[in-house]
């Protein structure tokens, strides 16, 4: 059995009727009364006629109140932003201003047409110009278009327009060099983009070793991808250096920008080297995200790659017209049908606005805060890799608790029980056993209190009990499952139990 816990953030276990409504169904129940007709009837099977269904369909039969309920309750099993924080490493699953969803519903926009003439959608080109100008300014480059989906998007868009700027200078090399403290997508990217990966490790302050990368970087090289800060919460202090080496073998320098969340009006990455980026709307710029979409990477250059960007880019005519131009010889084409998640940008822009230029200054401030605020009441109990400064990130590593047999999985199912979203997990693969935790700037000094109070429980725990914690959640309608199983032999549709 579990101990109590009386942490504030823990919710009641609801124990009514957690049925599907298949077994709550009672024949003759219905959700609604209608009058009777007060005109004839008519023949359904001769109006239909073999559209019209002889057996009636198997649907459950409850009264309104029955499913208002239990829709409702099903919505209480959901873990959501709106109840608490998502501690999450590296996704930056912040609080999304309900401002930027009436923005984004605005008829106007909802409702444009992507293929309406450029004259009829002059206020939409001009609001996703607006955008564009914003994080032309907080990135510090030149261009930018807003076609990618997500930021693994924007990364083969910006990997794409570097091989075709070498090509057009007869030579598109032959590989990528990837640092082991950036995103796991980007090898992939690499990949996908022709190029062979070769990966430099990181020194032991989680930075990169510029020695190491001097004899790395060589005429085969087409170009560098970093996350700056890194999978571990460190900016590369180097990194004006490290573009330096690159650029004086012809390689270009990319920055997966996901976790522009510690550099937004405080640092520009095009003030330290980076020829081309991509941006998470999605996290930065505050959407909410997860499961799958909605997303958007926009993806931002130096002037000199611009005629790569993906066509149609946004244009102006002297008189002030907004177009879209595709007449672009040296353009990747089209990366996204249309012209990007619109929807994502008119939240990221309503987000900026509302900010505005301090405002998005102190939200940079505010997560670096709250993330060494973490580090700094935890790293006693918890294994601390880097000792190198933190931004907006911590990560902590198992080892202490491994010690008496707990993981870093158990400790995060462990947390479930305290009424918190799971922290990030054996990622980033630098760390073993990593946990990994963002806190953003979206929470309370009282909200970081009672993860710190529930984390410190925890390791109080796996010191005197460490078989609860191995065995955790507890208090969760499911306890803990046999993913292996889960995996292989998914459950996907309810069936009736065999009478």
């Amino acid at each position: 059995m579990a101990t109590e816990i009386t942490t504030p953030r823990v919710r009641a276990h609801q124990t009514q009727n957690e049925a599907l409504l298949f077994e709550i169904s009672s024949p003759g129940k219905k959700a609604y009364q209608l009058p009777a007709l007060d005109v004839p009837a008519i023949d359904a099977s001769a109006l239909l006629g073999a559209a019209y269904r002889e057996i009636p369909a198997e649907l459950p039969e409850l009264s309104e109140i029955e499913i208002v309920r239990h829709f409702t309750r099903l919505s209480t099993w959901n873990y959501a932003i709106d109840l608490g924080m998502y501690p999450l490493g590296s996704c930056t699953m912040k609080y999304n201003p309900r401002v930027n969803e009436a923005v984004a519903r605005t008829e106007g926009f909802a409702e444009a047409h992507p293929y309406r003439s450029d004259a009829l959608a002059q206020g939409a080109l001009e609001v996703l110009d607006l955008l564009q100008q914003s994080l032309i300014e907080i990135t510090g480059m030149d261009a930018i278009t807003l076609q990618p989906a997500a930021g693994a998007h924007g990364e083969m868009t910006g990997i794409m327009m570097i091989r075709a700027w070498h090509e057009s200078k007869g030579n598109a090399r032959k590989k990528i060099i990837i640092p082991d403290s950036a995103h796991g997508t980007n090898p992939a990217t690499a990949a996908i983009c022709g190029y062979a990966v070769e990966n430099l490790k990181s020194n032991a302050e989680g930075g990169i070793d510029l020695e190491a990368l001097a004899r790395q970087v060589d005429e085969d090289t087409a170009g560098l991808m970093i996350t700056n800060p890194s999978t571990i919460g460190v900016f590369e202090s180097q990194i004006a250096k490290i573009a330096e080496i690159l650029h004086a073998k012809g390689a270009l320098l990319y920055m997966d920008g996901a976790n522009m969340n510690a550099l937004v009006g405080k640092a520009r990455p095009g003030e330290f080297g980076v020829d081309v980026m991509h941006l998470n709307l999605h996290k930065t710029f505050s959407t909410p995200h997860g499961g799958g979409g909605p997303g958007s990477g926009p993806v931002a250059c130096k002037a000199f790659l611009e005629p790569f960007l993906p066509t149609p880019v946004l244009a102006r005519k002297e008189d002030g017209t907004k177009y879209w131009e595709y007449d672009r010889p040296q353009s990747l084409g089209r990366v996204r049908a249309f012209y990007g998640n619109v929807g994502v940008c008119l939240r990221a822009l309503a987000y900026i606005l509302a900010n505005g230029p301090e405002g998005l200054r102190q939200t940079t401030e505010d997560a670096v805060l709250n993330a060494n605020y973490l580090r700094s009441k935890l790293e006693d109990l918890y294994e601390l890799p880097y000792k190198t400064a933190s931004l907006h990130e911590v990560v902590f590593s198992d080892k202490n608790q491994a010690a008496k047999g707990v993981k870093t999985g158990d400790i995060a199912k462990r947390l479930i029980d305290y009424g918190f979203h799971p922290y990030t997990v054996s990622f980033p693969m630098i760390v073993h056993g990593a946990l990994m935790i963002e806190p953003t700037e979206s929470e309370s000094l009282a909200e970081l209190d009672q993860l710190v109070a529930a984390l410190r429980s925890i390791a109080r725990e796996v010191e005197e009990t460490p078989e609860l914690v191995k065995t955790a959640p507890h208090s969760t309608r499911v306890s803990r499952m046999d993913e292996v199983l889960a995996a292989r032999k998914p459950v996907l549709r309810w069936k009736p139990e065999a009478k």
